[in-house]
């Protein structure tokens, strides 16, 4: 039994009953002057004050009147509050919504109730299969569309910097090592600032292959979005020094929802290797018939989500801008010391949901 139910039912009858009985007393109290107030007070029943007796009579009332109406509403209840749950965890498809409502009674509207949340929930997922195919569809700037115009202009970016800016450290990592040998061989006490330039330049490639990866193409020609994430993972792993786990699942979904998803991976990733200075970062993408879950976990020093949210974090609002445009949810978790998780959702719309 619903306690909560039961302790509003109980409450708003015995408050009724007694109005209606003050009311009763007063009309022959003052209007008809049957009786006085002080006999109110004063008559007795087998030596029992007749106004307490009816205070028992109002409580036994209420108690009982409130335990049928909750009996009798709280399987309604309960099933229309678990719809409502899993309309709010973005669960469209849930088996809930397929079912008739069970219980009910001819002095309770939570048939009609459940009817209108079905019609919400419907709307829900129309709403969302247009977002994400307003968000696949390419927009077309000329001949070319924006994220072809995009990606070409990140290719040449990227290219710059490996050829550039890259090349140029690891030359000078190389130079560095070769210095620090000599060092050692003749016994010069530079050593330790060679030790410190050498994790300089270490930091800035890592902190460059992040912004590379930022700006590599979306590469998922002829492939899902299981093995384009795993290709990526795989490249990863041989270039920074950080172990890198997957479980990745295939995955049924549009192209251009596709596309965001691996953008929010590589956003995700490269977030962790530049600020995270985790040792490990585990990569789980699945499916099951109400969403596809995509969750990055690390083990590095994690930060405070507030701040990072109000600060205006880029890394975190251009995530969290993609998984809207998906009708998703982002979910972020990370205290100082002890990792951080992302947790995503994006829901699975269909056109035609038979309910």
């Amino acid at each position: 039994m619903n306690f909560r139910l039961w302790t509003h039912l109980f409450f708003f009858q015995f408050f009724s009953f007694s109005a209606v009985v003050v009311i009763i007393f007063g009309i022959l109290i003052f209007e008809l002057n049957v009786m006085t107030l002080s006999e109110v007070f004063t008559v007795a029943f087998f030596n029992i004050p007749v106004y307490l007796i009816i205070i028992a009579f109002i409580l036994t009332l209420s108690i009982v009147l409130a335990i049928i109406l909750t009996v009798a509403l709280s399987s309604p209840f309960e099933q229309i509050r678990a719809r409502i749950n899993w309309l709010l965890l973005g669960k469209y498809q849930n088996e809930i919504f397929r079912k008739e409502l069970q219980g009910g009674n001819w002095f309770d509207a939570s048939r009609q109730t459940a009817k209108d949340i079905n019609r919400l929930r419907d709307k829900i997922v129309d709403l969302s299969a247009d977002l994400q195919e307003y968000t696949a569809a390419p927009v077309f700037v000329g001949e070319d569309t924006k994220e072809e115009i995009i990606e070409n202009e990140r290719n040449r970016i990227a290219r710059e910097l490996h050829d550039s800016v890259s090349q140029q450290l690891f030359a000078a990592t190389m130079m560095i090592s070769a210095i620090s040998e000599v060092a050692e061989r003749e016994e010069l006490s530079v050593t330790n600032s060679v030790k410190k330039v050498e994790e300089i330049i270490g930091n800035a490639q890592t902190e460059m292959r992040a912004l590379l990866l930022h700006l590599r193409p979306i590469d998922l020609v002829d492939q899902r979005l299981d093995q384009g994430i795993k290709h990526l993972l795989e490249e990863l792993d041989t270039k920074i020094p950080m172990e890198i786990h997957w479980n990745l699942e295939p995955v049924k979904v549009d192209s251009g929802i596709e596309d965001h998803l691996f953008r929010i991976v590589q956003e995700a990733i490269s977030n962790t290797m530049r600020h995270a200075k985790a040792n490990k970062v585990e990569i789980y993408l699945t499916q099951d018939k109400h969403s596809i879950q995509l969750k990055i976990i690390d083990d590095g020093q994690g930060f405070d989500v507030s701040t990072a949210k109000q600060k205006g974090n880029y890394g975190l609002r251009n995530m969290e801008e993609r998984v809207k445009s998906l009708g998703g949810i982002l979910n972020i978790i990370s205290s100082i010391g002890k990792g951080t998780s992302i947790d995503i959702q994006i829901p699975i719309s269909r056109r035609e949901v038979n309910v």
